[in-house]
């Protein structure tokens, strides 16, 4: 108990800190801010580090706002710059104008400082509409988890201008216990209203699996199931969702290309990411997904793409033989063209944008 206290202390010392710096330092000059004149939706704490997975969720936004509001004017604001521009951005604010999050899974106390942020955002914007696009929501049963937890309910619940999406019915049941049915709605991960299929030359297995502090396929596993592909002359490749560099919103589009090809040339992709398995989807490319250590793969393959014959969902709990991924490997491999297509879920955002449209009234 002595160090859990001792770590939230210095999480909250440091955040703080955080904080007073950048009160400190000048309001960037964000350009847009100078059209007053027009109704702006302004996405904020978009990320700037190498999850693809994360950068996919900010592409798609951005595509899903163009597409949808296209009477606003698009406005967006990376993670490192909130806490200097929110004064700025409150000053130039009209009635009209929306927020929205980016979403995710990292609603909890695991990615702790994206929390802090985004609880900074609805607190200092009471009066506009604000939108969190589709998340996992995880709070640990730790003491941090349940202290961060009820902050989290007092500043979510005291803005009444704020919408909640989940993106799995687990979450979305949580979020209506924890929040209230009226804040919270429904949908896919947002990066599934992409469709980003080309057809190319496929060739070998493409393993996609993390090394993170959420791994659920244990190393022996992987050991195993490298010596199976082996043994069967299989030809490897490795790639991850996550790159040791920064990612602007500028090399946005480069980065998740070269990643999508890297899945589209290949046969089968296995992968315990959860966008592992998004973009095996949105591109066409059959896939083996593995469990994770919380619910999001799970609930997410459960709720959107259980009847996709080209996605695969294994519980390494119940996997008793190593000859069965062998197995589901040449299966998928087989499928023809009409069953590599995924379902599109554009009808799935509609309740979204539905009550998006009628708050903005109320």
């Amino acid at each position: 108990m002595a160090n859990v206290m001792k770590n939230y202390l210095k999480y909250n010392l440091i955040f703080t800190a955080r904080e007073i710096k950048h009160f400190f330092i000048d309001s960037h000059n964000i350009a847009q801010l100078d059209q007053n004149h027009t109704k702006k939706i302004y996405v904020m704490a978009t990320p700037t580090h190498g999850n693809l997975g994360d950068q996919a969720i900010a592409f798609a936004q951005n595509k899903f706002i163009q597409e949808n509001f296209r009477d606003y004017s698009y406005i967006e604001v990376p993670y490192d710059d909130v806490i200097r521009n929110v004064n700025y951005i409150k000053k130039n604010m009209n009635k009209d104008d929306i927020i929205f999050i980016p979403g995710g899974g990292n609603m909890g106390d695991m990615y702790y400082w994206e929390e802090r942020v985004r609880r900074y955002i609805i607190r200092s914007f009471k009066h506009n509409l604000i939108i969190s696009f589709p998340q996992t929501i995880s709070f640990s049963a730790t003491y941090t988890g349940k202290h961060e937890l009820k902050k989290t309910i007092r500043i979510y619940k005291n803005n009444h201008h704020l919408l909640i999406v989940a993106r799995e019915t687990k979450s979305y049941e949580s979020m209506k216990k924890i929040f209230g049915a009226e804040k919270v709605r429904l949908t896919p991960d947002i990066v599934l209203s992409l469709n980003e299929r080309k057809e190319s030359v496929r060739a070998g297995i493409l393993l996609c699996f993390r090394s993170d502090e959420e791994q659920f396929v244990k190393k022996d596993l992987k050991a195993n199931l490298m010596k199976m592909l082996q043994s069967k002359g299989e030809t490897i490749k490795k790639t991850d969702t996550v790159v040791n560099r920064r990612v602007t919103a500028k090399v946005r589009p480069t980065e998740l290309n070269r990643i999508w090809n890297q899945f589209r040339s290949s046969e089968v992709v296995l992968t315990d990411r959860l966008h592992g398995m998004i973009f095996c989807a949105i591109t066409g490319t059959p896939c083996i997904v593995f469990k994770n250590a919380n619910h999001k793969i799970e609930y997410s393959y459960k709720n959107w793409l259980e009847t996709v014959p080209f996605i695969r969902f294994v519980d390494v709990h119940q996997l008793t033989d190593i000859k069965d991924l062998e197995r589901i490997i040449d299966d998928l491999r087989h499928l023809d063209r009409e069953q590599r297509i995924c379902p599109d879920f554009t009808k799935q955002f509609s309740p979204l944008i539905e009550s998006i449209n009628k708050a903005k009234v109320e």
